[in-house]
């Protein structure tokens, strides 16, 4: 046995022994210092998690198990290179432990940005269902109104959309926040829009709506368009996979044929 994994096991065992005895307890270590790690948080974590789990997530308990384990595996690596301890072996523990940290964050946003897609072909549709309760009532009233009905995925966007308006922000920025959480096509021109229809009075709210319709007309048809594109692309794929596929099994058909005369 070498003397690293000897360290490791003997690490293991005076960790166990003082958390069994409650001398030390990882959790309180990382709740006690939890003002320092919240400072490695990232700005879109939060908003990362609501997208996956909902608004129910824990965020603090899942942020606090990431820090958990980059500390495990910073120590284990250290009890590795215990033996031949330098520099270059202590960073190196400390690169893998902020590797483990970071990769839950880098997971979170893979799933975000392959749900954009998603998230594209979604808008044109919610904003459809929107513009008929803006038919009945004022721009934030129907925001408010619509997110029962939305995509669960614009939610948490939606109501923090809301909450700045109620607190009194009448300018821009809350659309442009919002169209910035989903960086999709024309959320910036939609959320525009539909700014501007929230200030216009009742003689030309008629022209803007229309305005608002059309927009999203030509939005829900290049969704569909999309749609269709993919749906030709997945069959143009499937159709050249069975080509290859039936090509090669002729022609190793047709090899095996060949070897099988030559032995004869």
């Amino acid at each position: 046995m070498s003397t690293g994994v000897l360290f490791i096991f003997i690490g293991i065992i005076l960790v166990f022994i003082l958390e069994y005895n409650q001398h030390f307890s990882s959790r309180k270590f990382i709740q006690d210092n939890s003002v320092y790690f919240k400072g490695l948080m990232e700005d879109d974590y939060k908003f990362l998690l609501n997208v996956k789990y909902g608004k129910e997530v824990d965020v603090e308990k899942l942020f606090n198990q990431r820090v958990r384990n980059a500390l495990i595996v910073i120590v284990f690596f250290f009890f590795i290179f215990l033996n031949k301890l330098t520099f270059a072996y202590v960073l190196l523990s400390a690169l893998l432990g902020f590797g483990m940290f970071k990769l839950p964050y880098i997971q979170l946003k893979s799933y975000y940005n392959a749900n954009l897609h998603k998230i594209n072909l979604m808008l044109p549709y919610y904003l459809k269902g929107l513009e008929i309760l803006i038919q009945h009532y004022t721009v934030p009233v129907a925001l408010a109104r619509s997110i029962n009905t939305a995509p669960e995925i614009f939610k948490p966007g939606l109501e923090r959309l809301i909450a700045k308006i109620d607190a009194g922000d009448s300018s821009v920025q809350p659309y442009m926040d919002f169209a910035q959480e989903y960086p999709v096509r024309d959320s910036m021109r939609m959320m525009r829009l539909l700014y501007r229809l929230g200030l216009g009075s009742q003689e030309n709210k008629q022209e803007q709506l229309m305005m608002f319709s059309r927009t999203i007309s030509t939005l829900q048809n290049k969704a569909r368009e999309q749609k269709y594109k993919e749906r030709l692309d997945k069959m143009e794929n499937k159709t050249m996979f069975m080509l290859f596929g039936t090509g090669g099994g002729i022609l190793l058909f047709l090899l095996l044929s060949m070897m099988m005369m030559m032995n004869f």
